[in-house]
């Protein structure tokens, strides 16, 4: 089969179905593509408050499909790990820009900022090829069925595709569960805050005995907050914004700035949820759909991304569906496991109460920002993934 002939249906129109989408509605010019999404097309995403922290590598993926939003962006120029005493001293690491030759390390938007330009630039291309693409929103799909070289999407209508790509991806604590599944017992409290004499441009991330807290530049003078605790032993619940504010001004370290003000926080449940693989049949998961991370590295919608842009490239090069779907599974098991594990280790680790993991996890900090090509290997992971 002809791969540039191909019916493609995406399921869920977040940012990495529509990344795909596009990339796909470019790149493979003949193939017919339907979106589904249970989202109505009429509703208005542009004002969906939650941060997105994307790499630099997602930055120019964006970029090269014309939909990059600069001006509603927040480059991040310099990345700040510590972690709080008592620790190895008041150990740090600083990821910086200038430092890898490049403009920036990655960039903080807000998720409506992002989608809307998506979801308009898909509808332009859906508006020019009728024939060939066609959007399907306010169309949840409730079931897919394997045929014998085809997948059955069930969206009201059962209709045969000879590809399924599934991007619907949601949080841990609303998720089925998938094959490999782990519960952190961690909560995280997400939310924006307004600094004073901070720092524009850079993201900071504290380990902290509870877990890591990071904050993420938005405009000058605020940041987005992601502060993440345990379960059980949960400091933030019980508190109110004033005693909040205080704790993180405790939390965080004097490079931060002052904070002084702090929106309602909300809470999401953290864990590990994934597949062993991406493809099953005709059926591929990337994004969260494939696995759900930890937020402690940033890297989850960066690795779906990549996925995307991964699938696509094997659909216009390989000779047939089968050949393609093998080399995807085999060029993204790199990186992808080792992001998941990456990500478990460090999120684990806080659930830990072996004596001197404080002491490791600073002479660890310290041995990084000792050993440049150490930080740049580090950098270079954080901006591109493992390639």
């Amino acid at each position: 089969m002809n791969p540039l002939a191909l019916r493609i249906a995406v399921v869920g129109a977040g940012p990495v179905g529509l990344v795909l989408a596009l990339q796909a509605a470019r790149s493979l010019p003949h193939a017919r593509i339907t979106v589904f999404d249970a989202r109505a097309a009429e509703r208005d995403v542009s004002a969906d408050p939650r941060t997105l922290a994307l790499s630099l590598g997602s930055v120019q993926a964006l970029r090269r499909l014309q939909v990059w939003p600069a001006g509603a962006a927040q480059p991040i120029t310099e990345v700040h790990v510590s972690q709080q005493p008592p620790s190895f001293g008041d150990a740090e690491l600083r990821l910086r820009a200038k430092d890898m030759a490049v403009p920036l390390l990655g960039a903080v938007l807000g998720y409506g900022a992002l989608v809307a330009p998506l979801q308009c630039a898909w509808e332009a291309a859906v508006a020019e090829e009728p024939e060939r693409l066609r959007s399907r929103f306010g169309t949840p799909v409730a079931a897919l069925k394997a045929l014998p070289d085809a997948v059955e999407v069930d969206a009201g209508i059962a209709e045969a595709f000879d590809l399924a790509v599934v991007a619907e991806g949601g949080v841990f604590g609303d998720q089925p569960s998938k094959a490999i599944r782990h519960d952190y017992g961690q909560t995280a409290w997400v939310g924006q805050v307004e600094i004073e004499d901070g720092t524009p441009g850079t993201a900071f991330e504290r380990f902290t005995r509870h877990g890591p807290a990071a904050l993420l530049p938005l405009a000058p003078g605020r940041a987005a907050l992601v502060w993440c605790v345990s379960r059980d032993d949960d400091p933030v619940r019980e508190l109110n914004d004033a005693q909040r504010l205080a704790v993180l001004n405790d939390v965080f370290p004097a490079a931060v700035g002052r904070l002084v003000a702090l929106s309602p926080l909300k809470d999401f449940a953290l864990g590990l949820n994934a597949e062993r693989t991406l493809v099953g049949g005709r059926t591929v998961r990337i994004g969260n759909a494939a696995q759900t991370l930890h937020p402690v590295a940033g890297q989850g919608l960066n690795l779906g991304l990549r996925d995307a842009q991964a699938l696509v490239g094997a659909l216009r090069f390989a000779g047939d569906v089968g050949a393609a779907l093998r080399r995807v599974e085999w060029a993204r098991a790199p990186d992808r496991w080792a992001t998941i594990a990456t990500t478990d280790f460090l999120a684990r680790s806080f659930t830990w109460q072996a004596p001197g993991l404080a002491l490791a996890r600073g002479l660890g900090l310290a041995a990084l920002q000792a050993l440049p090509p150490a930080r740049h290997w580090l950098a270079r992971r954080m901006m591109f993934g493992l390639r």
